[in-house]
C-alpha cells in the first residue's frame, strides 16, 4: 500500500479532475466512486477498480492483485472527495462504451431526453433497476451517467443496468430493428391513460419537467402517454414520471421476469 500525504499529488489532482470535469472523464475513460458501498457494488457486479484511495483504519474489501490502493491522512482525503462528508474510501474505474448494441434483447427500456439533473438520472437508474428495467438511454442534453452524483443516486444500479448514449434517431431505429414501440410521456390529441397501453414490452421516453420532449423526439414516437393525476398538478419531475411509467409495465408483467 501506498502512502500520499501532499494535496498535490498527481494521482489526487487526476481524481479531483475527474470529478469535476465530464470531459475530462470521457478523455481519461474514467470515473470515480465515492464510497465502501459503492466500491462493494462495483467489485460485485464486475467493474474492476484502477485505484482505491482510503484512510487509516479503513476495512477494504478484496480486491484484485493489479488494484493501487494508496491511504492518505483524513485531511487529504477531505481535499479530494467529492463529498463534503468523506466516507473514507474513494476509487476510479473504467467507463464501459456507451454505444447501444445492435438490437435489443429485452422487454423495458426508458430514454431520457434534456433531463440534466443528476440527482434525476441516478434516481431513474436505482428505479429501473428495481423494476426489472433493461437499460437506460441517455439522449441530448442529460447529465453524465458517470458523474459522482448520478452515481451516488443511483445506489450502484449503474453497476447493474445498461446505460447507453445516442440520438432519438439513432433510437428510434434500434427499437424498430428490435421489434419494441417507443411511447413519449407527452400531451397530444392523441395521447392515452398509461394504464390502458401495453408497457411490458415498450420503451418509454421522458423530458425534463420544464421543457418535455423536443418536437423531434415526438415525431418519432409510436404513441404518447399520460400519468392520470390530480388536475391541481401540472407535471411530475423526469424520476417520479420514470418510476410510474416502470411500474406499470413491471406490474403488467406481474414481476416474474
Amino acid at each position: 500500500m501506498d502512502r500520499i500525504t501532499s494535496r498535490a499529488n498527481p494521482l489526487l489532482s487526476h481524481i479531483r479532475r475527474l470529478s469535476s470535469d465530464a470531459a475530462y472523464r470521457r478523455q481519461s475513460g474514467q470515473f470515480v466512486g465515492d464510497s465502501p458501498k459503492l466500491l462493494r457494488e462495483a467489485l460485485q457486479w464486475g467493474v474492476e477498480p484502477v485505484c482505491v484511495v482510503c484512510t487509516e483504519g479503513v476495512t477494504l474489501p478484496t480486491l484484485p492483485e493489479c488494484v493501487r490502493v494508496v491511504c492518505v491522512p483524513g485531511d487529504v482525503m477531505a481535499s479530494v472527495s467529492p463529498m463534503k462528508s468523506p466516507q473514507g474510501v474513494l476509487f476510479t474505474g473504467r467507463i464501459p462504451a456507451l454505444t447501444p448494441p445492435e438490437k435489443l434483447t429485452g422487454r423495458r427500456y426508458v430514454a431520457l431526453e434534456g433531463v440534466q439533473d443528476p440527482g434525476n438520472v441516478g434516481a431513474v437508474l436505482r428505479t429501473l433497476d428495481a423494476f426489472d428495467g433493461d437499460g437506460l438511454f441517455l439522449l441530448p442534453g442529460c447529465a453524465d451517467p458517470y458523474s459522482p452524483k448520478t452515481l451516488r443516486s443511483s445506489m450502484g444500479a449503474l453497476f447493474r443496468r445498461p446505460v447507453w448514449s445516442c440520438s432519438a434517431s439513432e433510437l428510434c431505429r434500434l427499437l424498430q430493428r428490435s421489434g419494441l414501440p417507443l411511447y413519449g410521456a407527452a400531451l397530444r390529441l392523441d395521447t392515452l391513460d398509461a394504464r390502458t397501453v401495453d408497457l411490458t414490452r415498450a420503451a418509454v421516453a421522458i423530458g425534463s419537467e420544464g421543457r418535455g420532449l423536443s418536437r423531434e423526439l415526438l415525431a418519432l414516437c409510436d404513441g404518447t402517454v399520460r400519468i392520470p393525476m390530480s388536475p391541481r398538478c401540472e407535471s411530475l419531475n423526469a424520476a417520479v414520471a420514470a418510476s410510474v411509467l416502470l411500474w406499470e409495465g413491471y406490474r403488467g408483467s406481474d414481476g416474474r421476469e
